[in-house]
Order: C-alpha cells, then sequence, then structure tokens
C-alpha cells in the first residue's frame, strides 16, 4: 500500500486545535494590522509561513525600530523579536488568555495597543501532534504554491495566510481591468484569480483546494479539470481540489500543480 508523504488532517479529528491555532493567529494579525501601514488587497493583516510556522514579518514599532512575532509550530511557542526579545510557550491557552498575556507583555515593555478580544473563545486546545501534522502541510502546500506562482505572467500577492478563514492563499492580477469600477479601486477594479488552500469549513467540512475568479466566467466550468478536482457552486463559485486526493497519488505536488494550472489558463483566457 501507497504511502503519502502528507499527513493526514481530516478536520473532525482536529478541529479544537485548529479552532484554538486560528485565535491565535487571530490575535497576531490584529497586531499586525495595528502597527503595519495599510497595503492594497489588505496585505498588512495577514501573516507569512515561515519553515517554523506563521510570521507577521518585521513590523515598524511607533518609537523607531522592529518588532517581529512567529507563531513557532515546531517548539510550541510564540517568539518575539527585536530590541527586547521574548517567548511565551503554547500549551492550551484560549485564544482570549493568549492574547490578553501578549498584550499585557508588550505593555510592560512600552508599546500599548488596544485590541478588541471581547470575541476571542474563551477555550483552548492545542494538541501538538495536531500542530505538528498542519505545519508539515502547509509547508508543503507553500512550497507547490511558490513553484505555481513562480510560473505566472504578471503580478500576484505573496502566499498569505488569512487569519479569518485560517487559508493559505495567492491571487493573480490578468492586468485588465473590470468595466465599471474606478481604476484606482484595488478592491473591486482589478480583474483577477485567488488560488488557495483551507483547512475546511460549514460548506466543505475537511481541507480543500480551491481556486476563485473574480469576475466570474460562466463559460469556464466548461474546462475539463484533473481528476477528481470539481467544480463547485455551493455559495461560491470555483473550482475545488479535496485535500485527501493529494494522499491518494504517487506525485501530490504533480496533482496540485496540474489542478492550479489548468483553472488559471482556463480563467486567464475566459475572463474580461
Amino acid at each position: 500500500m501507497m504511502t503519502s508523504p502528507l499527513p493526514r488532517l481530516e478536520l473532525a479529528a482536529w478541529q479544537p486545535t485548529r479552532d484554538t491555532l486560528q485565535g491565535y493567529a487571530r490575535v497576531l494579525s490584529r497586531i499586525r494590522s495595528a502597527l503595519t501601514p495599510p497595503q492594497p488587497h489588505w496585505q498588512h493583516i495577514s501573516l507569512r509561513v515561515s519553515p517554523d510556522g506563521l510570521t507577521t514579518t518585521p513590523m515598524p514599532l511607533p518609537e523607531g525600530g522592529h518588532m517581529d512575532m512567529l507563531l513557532d509550530l515546531r517548539q510550541h511557542r510564540l517568539v518575539v523579536g527585536g530590541s527586547a526579545p521574548w517567548e511565551l510557550q503554547l500549551a492550551g491557552e484560549s485564544p482570549r488568555a493568549f492574547g490578553e498575556a501578549v498584550v499585557a507583555k508588550l505593555a510592560q515593555q512600552g508599546l500599548t495597543l488596544a485590541l478588541d478580544l471581547a470575541t476571542a473563545s474563551s477555550e483552548g486546545v492545542y494538541d501538538r501532534r495536531a500542530v505538528e501534522d498542519f505545519r508539515q502541510a502547509l509547508t508543503f502546500i507553500h512550497d507547490v504554491l511558490a513553484v505555481f506562482q513562480a510560473g505566472l505572467a504578471g503580478k500576484s500577492t505573496p502566499i498569505q495566510l488569512w487569519s479569518h478563514h485560517f487559508d493559505l492563499a495567492m491571487t493573480w492580477f490578468s492586468g485588465r481591468k473590470v468595466p465599471g469600477y474606478d481604476p484606482d479601486d484595488h478592491e473591486w477594479a482589478d480583474e483577477q484569480m485567488g488560488f488557495g488552500f483551507s483547512t475546511g469549513d460549514g460548506g466543505i467540512p475537511d481541507p480543500y483546494f480551491y481556486v476563485t475568479a473574480y469576475p466570474w466566467p460562466e463559460a469556464i466550468v466548461q474546462t475539463p479539470l484533473p481528476v477528481p478536482a470539481t467544480w463547485h457552486s455551493e455559495g461560491w463559485n470555483g473550482a475545488v481540489l479535496l485535500y485527501e486526493a493529494l494522499l491518494a497519488t504517487p506525485d501530490p505536488e504533480r496533482l496540485l500543480l496540474d489542478f492550479l494550472r489548468t483553472t488559471q489558463a482556463a480563467g486567464a483566457a475566459r475572463m474580461t
């Protein structure tokens, strides 16, 4: 029987830990948003993948200098770098308690941040094995997205982790403008496609890869997709490839790249 190099990630098996980790990521995203100048397409609120986990990248401080934060998913800790580095071990604290501890420590160092933690969960679960599996999968997916991105012509965003949906994604821009919108309106005027990975949600309860396009070209669904990918139309329009399909193939990188490249070519040919 073939053994996949990728871990299993059924959401039901680790959802409490996933939700806790997502809560931690939301805290870091809020801190990054508070300290980083606004960027097009909300790139100032996202996190980035590092070999050890998720990072804010360096953020400018009000009094000068920089600080960065890393959710270290290897050593299970928050690592804060800068002129006064410190770290916090991750042991299953609730996202609210985690956020309060981080804000309090920063305040001790002279950085006062007014973060709204009222909606952060007061429950926490942290399964180290599940976190390590997620880090392994995330690193693989990031690297495949980087290979895919390197072959694209035109502008694209960084590969970034969005904490609100806990998905890793990048956006490619065709270079064309959407008719009827102010050309300087970055949110709505740029023709674009999104390529990403979700750990699972209410609509698709297990991890999956997705591709979306804006504006949505109805004719794109005529494009045959690599088996077993499918076109999706329940709640949103796009293409879906379940993560579990990568576990069943001897070359998961090839299948994922084929999915990304096929859909991108179809969108580029059929949008405006």
